[in-house]
């Protein structure tokens, strides 16, 4: 249904707005957001330079723009350098997003249990377009451990949750995922062979995980598995991650049914269907 346009008359003794004014409110809301992004992707925080160069604004607006968001409590500035940090207020409504997934309450206490057997930190990720995106974490005991920042992207292709969910996707979908993104290598084992990524997806979609052989870190080892919703269409994926010593091959195999195991306790609490044969 098209949107109605409804004007309103002014009322007395205030001043009309000006033509334009709505679409500079949503400009200014649009150049702030962009500037919220570019600082969750920065590692360390970024200067004003640096903020005004990636989100293409002239210094003295940017600077305003980060003023006001610094008021609001999204950003704030910190170090010798002046650099800026994404602040609590931005925290507090991502965490309310989580929130509003049911899942990733329900999830957490299994991922807690994941880590105690298996001694490696476990991991929850979601699909966002064309990434998976690491949304909670119970970290392993271990001095030696694989973290992951929370809201961090891997591609689909090469690591353990992204290929997890790679494999219930429908095949036009992957087709057209990998015309957009390509297979692009990030270490000297990444898979980019189309015939090999085909091949690895039919051994996930039978077995019911996944195997990240030190494709996106190397000295990082990987096993992820798919949660089902109840159209047995894929909710995010667990994953436990480790120092490629700790997880020798013989480990792996043991560890794989176990991350599956779990991962459909999961989606069976949450009334999903767990489409896998036994």
């Amino acid at each position: 249904m098209p949107h109605r346009l409804t004007v309103t008359p002014p009322r007395r003794g205030r001043t009309p707005s000006k033509p334009g004014a709505v679409q500079g409110q949503v400009q200014s809301l649009t150049r702030g957001l962009n500037i919220l992004e570019a600082l969750a992707r920065a590692e360390g925080g970024l200067t004003l330079t640096d903020v005004s160069q990636r989100v293409a604004l002239a210094p003295s607006t940017t600077h305003r723009l980060l003023a006001t968001l610094e008021k609001m409590g999204y950003v704030y500035q910190a170090g010798e350098l002046g650099r800026w940090y994404v602040g609590l207020q931005a925290f507090a409504v991502g965490s309310s997003f989580l929130a509003s997934r049911d899942f990733v309450a329900q999830s957490h206490p299994y991922m807690r249990r994941l880590m105690e057997q298996s001694g490696e930190t476990a991991n929850l990720a979601i699909l966002d377009a064309t990434e998976a995106v690491f949304i909670d974490q119970v970290q392993c005991r271990e001095t030696m451990r694989t973290i992951v920042k929370l809201g961090s992207r891997v591609p689909l292709h090469a690591s353990g949750v992204g290929k997890a969910i790679f494999a219930t996707l429908p095949d036009e979908q992957i087709d057209a995922i990998v015309k957009v993104k390509g297979l692009p290598r990030i270490t000297e084992h990444t898979i980019t062979a189309p015939e090999t990524m085909w091949s690895a997806l039919r051994v996930i979609r039978q077995r019911g995980w996944s195997f990240d052989d030190e494709e996106h870190l190397p000295g990082t080892r990987c096993v992820a598995a798919p949660i089902y919703d109840e159209h047995a269409e894929a909710l995010g994926a667990i994953s436990i991650a480790g120092p490629s010593a700790r997880l020798p091959d013989a480990r792996i195999k043991q560890l794989g049914p176990l991350v599956a195991h779990i991962a459909e306790d999961i989606s069976r609490r949450l009334g999903g269907r767990w489409p896998h044969p036994y």
